[in-house]
């Protein structure tokens, strides 16, 4: 099992937000002054699912160009803190016609091998699609 760990502080004045320092600078976790906790969470299953469909894509032999990543999410307000409910991710890609299809059917291997996906709650629902240019 590898243990990594991740320091967050409070911010060097009284109103500062947390921050966590990495080595190209502090990552403020506030909306209002970086993103929130909750932006971070969704932009990571973004970028691993990201880059869990590049390698599937790779592995099946389907040359393509991921250009952009776009992710929205739904919140729960029938909760007490309105957690994040759904994830929708929509990958653009450059793949070729006779390739899309199979890149279609790449998509349902991103939630069972992205692991950040895999440590959510199973009650988030995730959706992968893809448009191509």
């Amino acid at each position: 099992m590898t243990v990594e760990t991740l320091t967050i502080h409070d911010g060097k004045n009284e109103n500062d937000k947390f921050e966590m320092q990495t080595p190209t600078g502090n990552w403020i976790l506030a909306r209002e002054q970086g993103y929130s906790p909750v932006q971070m969470l969704v932009s990571a299953v973004a970028a691993c699912g990201g880059y869990v469909y590049r390698s599937v894509l790779e592995n099946s032999k389907v040359e393509a160009q991921i250009s952009k990543i776009e992710v929205s999410y739904d919140r729960d307000p029938e909760k007490k803190a309105e957690p994040v409910s759904a994830i929708q991710i929509k990958f653009t890609a450059k793949v070729a016609e006779a390739d899309q299809e199979k890149a279609i059917r790449c998509l349902k291997l991103i939630s069972p091998n992205c692991p950040v996906i895999q440590s959510l709650d199973p009650a988030i629902k995730v959706t992968e699609t893809v448009a191509f240019v």
